[in-house]
């Protein structure tokens, strides 16, 4: 198999040859399809996220076909597709999993951090964590779904069921949601970079009824907002966005810094909730909504051998959607 493989945080990604991988006990091994890059992706390639696995392969918006199966895994289950998401095993004993709340496992494991992920021509996954997929579908463009769209689909759950929904930061996850919003009867309103004319285009193009920077104040009170940009800064002022009684979601795995800010932005039962990973259940009720809200995801594909150039773009806030890595 081929696979891009990072060393060392903050060094390029290096292809590299190796043996195809082995299901074990409970897994299959995956041919793999496509395999977008998320923002993720780049916080453990660049270092902000800590202990990574290394060498590691990145990658876990995953699509592709079974080709063999381990011990306890139906041998039925060879040809079909299926999706390999950001969590991909959880010990099932914990507090939280017993609980319902897998997603804040004791002891996880996570795709393309602590094993390996999709930056490759084959890989491994726990069978148990992966998702059916329609086999008649584009891989590329189901790829963005495994993670921009479940986090941001997690990420609309705890924002409530306000009718005026904020999204910063209009990449990957903002595009898919603010579909799933529209076909709703929600109101989106998208915040951007400043000057970024292109992004508040793509996002008006989508349905939202107002696009802006993020420096501007929205022209009426938002019921709840969902930070997806990792910037601290935004907090509050996504917090002086909403109504009173409001909700602003953080919906990243890492974030820069939240300043110092007035409690009275905080005040009048305003409240301030994060998102981590997710759960199997999130992937049951989000999928039957992204298809009957006929959420269309906007792709650009890259080869496998070109994944430095793809997070390069990502890094650099040139996608309008999300990059998608073909092998």
């Amino acid at each position: 198999m081929k696979a891009m493989v990072l060393e060392r945080p903050g060094t390029a990604l290096v292809c590299v040859e190796r043996p195809d991988p082995v299901a074990g006990p409970g897994q299959i091994k995956v041919r793999i399809e496509a395999c977008a890059v998320c923002r993720t992706d780049l916080h453990v390639i660049d270092g902000e996220l800590e202990h990574p696995k290394l060498p590691l392969v990145p990658g876990h918006e995953i699509v592709g076909t079974i080709e063999a199966v381990g011990m306890n895994v139906d041998a039925s289950c060879i040809g079909r597709r299926v999706g390999i998401p950001w969590l991909g095993h959880t010990c099932g004993t914990c507090p939280y999993c017993l609980s319902g709340a897998e997603n804040l496992c004791d002891a996880p494991l996570f795709t393309g951090y602590t094993r390996d992920g999709g930056f490759a021509t084959h890989t491994v996954a726990d069978a148990d964590f992966a998702f059916g997929l329609d086999p008649d579908g584009d891989p590329v463009a189901l790829a963005p779904l495994l993670c921009a769209g479940l986090i941001g689909w997690r990420a609309l759950a705890k924002a409530s069921e306000g009718k005026r929904i904020g999204l910063y930061g209009f990449g990957a996850a903002a595009h898919i949601i603010a579909q799933i919003c529209v076909w709703q009867g929600r109101e989106v309103y998208a915040f951007t970079q400043p000057y970024d004319a292109n992004a508040q285009r793509f996002a008006l193009s989508l349905g939202a009824v107002w696009a802006g920077s993020s420096q501007e104040a929205p022209p009426a009170p938002l019921d709840a907002a969902i930070i997806f940009a990792p910037v601290g800064e935004l907090v509050p002022a996504a917090l002086r966005a909403v109504r009173k009684a409001g909700r602003v979601v953080c919906g990243g795995i890492h974030m820069t810094d939240i300043p110092s800010m007035p409690y009275a932005i905080l005040w009048q039962e305003r409240e301030l909730v994060s998102v981590a990973n997710l759960t199997r259940r999130d992937a049951e009720t989000f999928f039957p909504v992204a298809r009957a809200a006929g959420v269309r995801t906007h792709t650009k594909t890259y080869p496998l051998s070109a994944a430095n150039e793809a997070l390069a773009d990502l890094r650099a806030g040139r996608l309008r959607g999300a990059a998608v890595l073909v092998p």
